[in-house]
Parts: structure tokens; C-alpha cells; sequence
């Protein structure tokens, strides 16, 4: 470095601002009044170490330098003059993104409405109101307002889980595998439990009922083959070991052709013969009869205690619409054993979810109101035609927004439950296909393109398939529509 250069840099770095004086200066207050005075001089000192690694990056060659953020950026050739502004807007900047949540609301465009990653099932006003009084408010979760004793959680909705099944009891835990997974460790330990080997299903995460089984010291007695599983099956692997018959409802997948499967009201009655419970886990249980609105069909739980299951469990936050919990409801004694298990009380859900579950329940005591009222429902019972009216709405905004880089068609497409439910059956939709004229290129196109979509305020989230960026718009409701396509004018390509 040239001693003209030295001179130069001492100059600008003597212009520098202090930390003192830049605390007071114009535009700091106002930050200090948002994220306090400890955030903000660690912003200001950050920003101040940038600025000088700036400066001697520009005085050695030019040579880049990396922000915050570890992204690439090239030397400003700051006027010394701007130093103060610059800092107090990159404080600014700092801040926000440090204060900024990291789980965000995002525009689910991707047609399956039960997406595990993004959340599964949207709750109700009536939940979410139901939860903001249990943030903000003591409440009766282990108490009993009438005696003045102490109560216990299940208490608060049990009555109503038996009420819409015909169970004689219920309890709740953090989500179906715990349900499972508590329900074999109460039950069947170092006892076997006799299931079809066609039923043996991985859950999602390489998280397989085999393995709940080894977690609750049970032994798994496979019985039958892939696909077919016959009745002599189960009654011959029934022995003195034998704990339960268990069946799996398989969700998730479907095998077609050369089949065979025991239903749950012969297997309970083969259960009833050697004195043996049976459970089911439902996976993705429904309170409701589907096919009433256009939907496939899904046994429900009712169905399957009516069948002669001693036992059921199901999730909260898929069919049922509600949020994340497992369900287990059956027969009196047998809950009773569950619940005195000693994971029970790990397992155990929050006030949170108790103050959800509840409203959600309570929406099914009107089945006449519940395609309107239920999110879940309404979203997968949307006429094709309004997802179609939205997407000529959507349409000309993102066609002016990319210009000539990419076309933007609205065009039929096919949507999907989700989360394991009904795996084969598709809903009719419409949405959004947005391509690249160069076809030969189109990959890494679509890929900036559905990155930019995701830097949105609000990310959006969509599926590329075909070569071609989709946005099917069944989950977009009138309510989102105005904000999405105004923010589609921020799009950075």
C-alpha cells in the first residue's frame, strides 16, 4: 500500500464516529426505544467493525468482503460524510432481521392442504381465540372449579371425545405416535402384539410402527404377508404371550390388486374369543363421514368403536382439523391403565393445545355448519371454480410483475389432503403455471424464481414439477388473495 494510500485511509478512518457519539445521534433513539439500549450499541459496534473492514478492503485492492449475513458485497466507497447515516440505516437492518421470528406465516400454494412441513391443519377462530385467553389469562387446567380440589387435564374435554365417538373414555397426548407408543407400553410389555405384516407402515421421518414397538418393549408378531392377511393368520399367532391384536389404518399408501385384509369387526371378534384387546390406530381419524360433502371415503372413529374396537388412536391436527395431539379413546379400564403409565405425564399435552382441541370439538356438535367453520373442511370442499376465479384475478399481476422471463398460464390442476390422508385421491383445482420460454435453461430459472417467491414478506410456497413453477391456489382464501398479489410487486429476480 502506497503511503498516499496510508494517508487516506488514516483520514477516513479518523472520520469514523465514535461509539458515544454515535448513540446520540439522529435515528438511534428511536431504535433504542424499540429493541433497548443493550441490542442497539451491539448493533452500532458491528456496524462500526464493518464499516472499518470496509475501508481496508477498499484500500487494498478493492478486494470484497463479506457482511453479516456471509453474503459477498463490494466496497461502497462510503463518503465519509455518509458514515453516520450508514450506520444508524445497517443498525436498523441488523435489528430487524435479529428481531424477526423464525417461524413465519407463508402462503401455502402448494395443493397439499394437510403439508406436514408447513404446519397441517389451520385452526378455527374459535380455537385461536380459545388459546389467546390461555396465553393471557390463569385458567382451570388442573383445577376443579366445583369441588376446589385439585383436577385432571383430560376432565376438560373427555366428555366431550366421547360425546362425538361413543367411547367410554379418552385421553390426550403431544401426537399420534405418543398415543401409540403410550398405549403399547402401557398394554404390552415384553408381551407380543400380533399385527399384518401389510400394515407395518412408516409414519414420515423413517418413523416405522415396528419402531414404536421396540420403544415400548413389545414384541411385533407379523402376521400374513404384504398383501394379503387372512383371519387364520391372526388366530394362529395368538398365544399365551399374546398382549393385543393391533391394526394399523394404512393412510399413507395404498396396495391394489391381488389383496386380502382383515376389517376391524372381524378382528374384534376374533379379540373377544381369546379374551384379547384390539386397538386400531386410525392415523389420520375423522369425527365425520366425508363422502356428506364430495369427499372419499375414511372410516371414522365412531365407526371403528361401533365395529368393536376396544381402543382408537388418531391424530388432532389432520382430518380432525384441530392442533397437534394424539387421541386415544376405548374402553373405561383400558384408558384407565394408560393414563397411570408413567410416560403419560411426558407425554402429556399443554394448556395451549387443551384450549385448541376443545373449540375445535365443539364444532362438531353442528355438522350442518361444519364445512364453513371448520378451515380444514372448508379449504378441501372449495369449488374448483373459486380457486379459478382467483387465479385469473392472480394471474395478469405476475405476468407484469416477470414480463417476457417467464409465461404465467392458469390452468387445472389436481390438489391433495395431505399429511398420509388418502394418499391416491386427488381434488380438483386451479392455479397458477408459471414457466421459462427458454426451455433449455428452465431448471435454474425456476429455481431463482422460486427462491424469490420464498424472500417474499410473507413467503410463498409452491412445487415444481414438469418444468414448471405451480401454485395451485386452493389455500389461498379470499382473505390472503388482496395481501398476496400486492406483494407480488416486491418480486427480486
Amino acid at each position: 500500500m502506497s503511503e498516499l494510500a496510508t494517508g487516506d485511509l488514516r483520514a477516513r478512518l479518523a472520520r469514523v464516529p465514535a461509539v458515544e457519539r454515535m448513540l446520540s445521534a439522529p435515528g438511534v433513539q428511536p431504535l433504542i426505544e424499540v429493541y433497548g439500549r443493550t441490542q442497539v450499541l451491539a448493533a452500532v459496534r458491528a456496524s462500526l467493525d464493518a464499516l472499518r473492514g470496509e475501508l481496508l478492503a477498499q484500500a487494498n485492492n478493492g478486494e470484497h468482503v463479506r457482511d453479516r449475513a456471509g453474503s459477498a458485497a463490494s466496497p461502497p466507497n462510503r463518503d465519509p460524510d455518509s458514515y453516520e447515516a450508514h450506520i444508524v440505516a445497517d443498525a436498523g437492518a441488523w435489528l430487524a432481521r435479529r428481531a424477526r421470528s423464525s417461524m413465519r406465516a407463508v402462503f401455502n400454494l402448494t395443493g397439499t392442504v394437510l403439508h406436514t412441513n408447513l404446519g397441517r391443519a389451520l385452526l378455527p377462530d374459535e380455537a385461536v381465540q380459545a388459546v389467546i385467553v390461555a396465553l393471557t389469562h390463569a385458567s382451570n387446567l388442573e383445577f376443579d372449579l366445583e369441588t376446589g380440589a385439585r383436577g385432571d387435564r383430560d376432565d376438560l374435554i373427555d366428555e366431550l371425545i366421547c360425546e362425538l365417538t361413543g367411547a367410554e373414555a379418552a385421553t390426550v397426548v403431544n401426537n399420534n405416535a405418543a398415543a401409540v407408543l403410550l398405549t403399547l407400553s402401557a398394554l404390552a410389555p415384553k408381551k407380543e402384539v400380533v399385527v399384518s405384516r401389510g400394515e407395518l407402515v412408516e409414519i414420515g421421518g423413517a418413523f416405522r410402527i415396528p419402531d414404536i414397538m421396540a420403544r415400548a418393549g413389545a414384541r411385533l408378531r407379523e402376521v400374513g404377508t404384504t398383501n394379503r392377511t387372512h383371519p387364520k393368520d391372526y388366530e394362529e399367532a395368538i398365544n399365551p404371550r399374546t398382549a393385543l391384536l393391533m391394526k394399523v389404518h394404512c393412510s399413507n399408501y395404498a396396495i391394489s390388486g391381488f389383496t386380502k385384509s382383515v376389517e376391524i369387526d372381524e378382528l374384534a371378534r376374533i379379540a373377544q374369543r381369546h379374551a384379547l384387546p384390539v386397538a386400531f390406530d386410525l392415523g389420520s381419524g375423522t369425527l365425520t363421514d366425508l363422502t356428506q360433502w364430495g369427499l372419499p371415503a375414511e372410516p371414522t372413529v365412531r365407526g371403528t368403536i361401533e365395529a368393536g374396537a376396544d381402543l382408537v388412536t388418531f391424530s388432532g391436527d389432520k382430518l380432525l382439523g384441530g392442533p397437534q395431539a394424539g387421541l386415544i379413546v376405548g374402553r373405561s379400564e383400558l384408558i384407565r391403565k394408560i393414563k397411570k403409565h408413567p410416560l403419560k405425564r411426558a407425554l402429556r399435552v399443554g394448556k395451549l393445545t387443551l384450549a385448541a382441541l376443545e373449540p375445535v370439538l365443539r364444532l362438531y356438535r353442528a355438522p350442518e355448519f361444519l364445512a364453513e367453520r371448520l378451515t380444514t373442511l372448508r379449504l378441501l370442499t372449495r369449488p374448483a371454480a373459486d380457486m379459478h376465479a382467483s387465479a385469473r384475478r392472480v394471474q395478469p399481476v405476475l405476468q407484469q410483475v416477470l414480463g417476457e422471463r417467464y409465461t404465467v398460464s392458469v390452468e387445472p390442476m389436481f390438489s391433495q389432503i395431505g399429511s398420509g390422508a388418502l394418499p391416491v385421491d386427488q381434488l380438483a383445482s386451479y392455479g397458477v403455471v408459471l414457466r421459462v420460454p427458454a426451455a433449455r435453461r428452465s431448471g435454474r430459472a425456476l429455481a431463482q424464481l422460486e427462491k424469490a417467491l420464498r424472500a417474499l414478506p410473507r413467503p410463498v410456497v409452491g412445487r415444481i414439477a414438469d418444468d414448471a413453477l405451480k401454485l395451485d391456489l386452493r389455500c389461498l382464501e379470499a382473505a390472503d388473495e388482496a395481501q398476496f398479489i400486492a406483494q407480488c410487486a416486491e418480486l427480486r429476480l
